[in-house]
């Protein structure tokens, strides 16, 4: 469940969903922010229970005066001006620095570079570990940095300060750098990490133009990490399927070697395939397969995979999509827009193919806790109500159709309508659909200032006296009767004998002799059958027998002169 808030704050659609989610996260963030920019104002560390990870960060040196300590704790802290310059005071002052403290002064500036970090860096420097970007080329790639100064300068350097090098270059977009950093350290007879690795593949297509040399390269390195007994990780393949998707053809041939290979070496992963499924249109067949289950996560969150098995009515298929897509955390690479899209399709689905109990099964679980139905899934719902003969859900449904404000969609309410008003049901079902049908009649009339009605039309008009007739309720009817004349619209005969009934029922005769006066009026043909059920079937006082007989017909002149030219 996302929401645990108090129920009547909670989201009732989708772009409520939408908007609670990210206000909750920005008021994480603001939170965030204010503890980190202002700390003075947190200095109360008494808490019951005490949660030392709860409590604010000290962000103020602590050891003065110029030593290796003091270095470390800045260091710590992340303030790069304050570390590179008492690092320059230890060396002017003759005091050596180990080489530990000098790789991890180095790990910090290849990290942020010469910029003072701030949240708005760092979430930037976040979504640049992934690819590097041409906004971030600076820093390292510039001449005279501090990083390649210090690493000039140092006495004694290890594997760890080319690597931290290295990977500090193909960050900020100096790559050639980055890559004679590598022989370098090849040349001191080093080895590099497979982070470092990972980060050199990425570089590839800023080394080489060609496609064909990008490939060749990658594969270099790969065989150069099989010398040097590394290890390849999950982010090394992603590194090496991104190179590839800048390959053209050649990344669209070999990548699915890339993939084979990653599953002999037990690395078939969700993530992997992210890159290439969306450029190199793979197949979802391989299904069947459980690792691939896992790979192909990707069509979940572009729906793809869904949408296959829409086509393909495979019911079976989406619940090992679905079994992928709830396996472990893998929920957390849709959003909350593509996650509502995705349950939805799926739940369209489940309404064309499962049984009436499981769709109803799946609906009540997924309901207000994983999606928010789309007009479309209420359309599917009812359909499939309605091929199970289980119109008697439908009340239930329309409590959760004015909590989504769906409640003024015309295309909802006559659908909601027409099966309530379709087949005679048992009187407490018909409460229930008459309540209904009292409600989707108040959403036609204006609720507030400003707020337009919406428009009848002649079917749902029908429906609704319908309802109300089958309950007696003759007046409501009636009053639902008076809107044809306003809509210019004509009821049909089915619900003038619904009315008749229900004015038969409560002894409504002189609603009766209206329906008939109605009729009339509006020329129906059906007009002298309506007065002759009026007239056998209700008791009627002399007044309403002359009130009947006095109605006048639209067609009576026209009748009686075709009459009399017969007779002529």
């Amino acid at each position: 469940y996302m929401f645990q808030d108090d129920p009547f704050l909670m989201p009732r659609n989708a772009a409520n969903s939408r908007l609670y989610s990210l206000s909750k996260e920005s008021g994480r963030n603001a939170a965030k922010y204010i503890i980190k920019n202002f700390p003075q104002y947190f200095d109360k560390t008494f808490a019951e229970p005490n949660v030392p990870c709860l409590m604010p960060e000290a962000l103020t040196p602590q050891i003065e005066g110029v030593s290796e300590e003091a270095l470390r704790e800045r260091i710590h802290l992340r303030m790069q001006k304050e570390s590179v310059d008492m690092f320059d005071q230890l060396l002017q002052a003759g005091t050596p620095v180990s080489l530990e403290t000098t790789n991890s002064l180095l790990d910090l500036l290849c990290f942020y570079g010469d910029d003072k970090p701030t949240p708005e860096k760092e979430e930037e420097e976040k979504e640049s570990l992934e690819e590097p970007e041409h906004h971030l080329i600076k820093n390292l790639s510039r001449e005279n940095n501090h990083a390649e100064r210090i690493f000039k300068i140092m006495p004694e350097k290890n594997a760890h300060s080319y690597c931290t090098m290295i990977r500090g270059m193909v960050k900020h977009g100096a790559y050639s750098k980055a890559y004679d950093m590598y022989i370098d350290l090849l040349n001191e007879r080093h080895k590099a990490d497979v982070h470092t690795f990972n980060a050199l593949i990425r570089a590839i297509p800023y080394l080489k133009d060609k496609f064909v040399d990008r490939w060749e390269l990658t594969k270099d390195f790969l065989n150069q990490m099989a010398q040097q007994k590394v290890q390849p990780t999950l982010l090394t393949f992603n590194s090496v399927l991104k190179t590839l998707r800048r390959c053209g053809n050649v990344g669209r041939s070999v990548s699915l070697l890339v993939l084979k290979e990653m599953e002999e070496l037990d690395i078939g992963k969700r993530s992997t395939v992210f890159i290439i499924c969306s450029d190199y249109d793979i197949p979802v067949s391989p299904l069947e397969h459980k690792r691939c289950v896992d790979c192909y996560i990707w069509y979940l969150s572009n729906l793809a995979g869904l949408l296959q098995c829409c086509d393909l009515k495979d019911i079976k298929l989406a619940y090992q999509l679905n079994k992928a897509m709830e396996k472990g955390d893998n929920w957390k690479f849709l959003d909350v827009d593509r996650l509502n899209g995705y349950w939805s399709k799926f739940f369209s689905l489940l309404c064309m193919m499962e049984q009436i109990e499981v769709v109803l099964k799946w609906y009540k679980e997924m309901s207000s806790s994983l999606f928010y139905p789309t007009p479309k899934n209420i359309l599917d719902l009812l359909q499939a109500l309605d091929a199970a003969n289980q119109l008697e859900v439908i009340p239930t449904v329309w409590e959760d159709v004015k909590n989504l404000g769906f409640s003024r969609r015309q295309d909802l309410l006559e659908e909601f309508l027409s099966l309530m008003s379709r087949d005679q049901h048992p009187s407490e079902i018909q409460l229930a659909f008459a309540k209904c049908a009292e409600e989707i009649k108040a959403a036609h009339e204006p609720a507030g200032p400003g707020q337009v009605p919406l428009e009848w039309t002649g079917s749902a008009l029908g429906h609704v006296v319908v309802l109300f007739s089958r309950v007696g309720r003759t007046q409501d009817a009636w009053n639902m009767m008076e809107h044809f004349q306003q809509i210019n619209r004509i009821p049909t005969d089915k619900v003038m004998d619904e009315f008749l009934n229900c004015a038969k029922q409560t002894n409504g005769s002189d609603e009766a002799i209206k329906m008939v006066k109605l009729a009339a009026s509006l020329g129906l043909p059906s007009s002298q059958r309506l007065k002759s059920r009026t007239e056998e079937e209700f008791e009627l006082s002399e007044t309403q027998k002359k009130a009947l007989e006095s109605i006048r017909w639209d067609g009576d002149s026209s009748d009686s002169d075709s009459s009399d030219s017969d007779r002529e």
